[in-house]
């Protein structure tokens, strides 16, 4: 587990920026946390630093999935809190998603038995300030190498 405190969103933001470098097609990013523990905000940074900075990036609530479609591979953002039963997932294409994409889940656990192994998870929570928070990395499908060398500069 490595512990990552981010004081302010500009930590998350630069977090988010961070593993967007080291993500890799086939690559699941699992976002924990409570609302507003700043899921979707990792989410929006994350995908901006892998397409456009001023890239439009709403938040999947109602559509349960938004794709962006960059190179060398897609980026999936789904938030599964709507979910009613795991075996919903697959008709969004979360196993196209898994192989062919990046995938970043907000609300990871509703996959339940589903929620592939070999991923990095990301458990935010609130910090003491207002605006801190902190993110718990739990990596697993060669993520801990790669994260070596962001967790060196945090």
């Amino acid at each position: 587990m490595i512990i990552v405190d981010l004081p302010d969103e500009t930590a998350t933001v630069a977090l988010a920026r961070r593993i967007s470098r080291l993500a890799q097609r086939g690559d699941i990013i699992a976002l924990k946390g409570d609302l507003g523990s700043g899921k979707t905000a990792f989410a929006r940074a994350f995908i901006r630093a892998r397409g456009d900075r001023n890239e439009e990036v709403p938040s999947p609530t109602f559509t349960l999935v938004q794709i962006y479609e960059f190179p060398p591979a897609a980026i999936w953002h789904f938030d599964l809190y709507r979910l009613r039963s795991c075996e919903e997932a697959w008709e969004l294409g979360i196993e196209e998603a898994f192989y062919e994409g990046i995938s970043l889940i907000e609300w990871p656990e509703r996959l339940g038995p589903f929620l592939p192994e070999r991923r990095l998870e990301i458990n935010l929570s609130f910090g003491a300030l207002s605006d801190a928070r902190q993110a718990m990395l739990d990596p697993g499908g060669g993520w801990r190498a790669r994260l070596a060398a962001i967790t060196a500069d945090a």
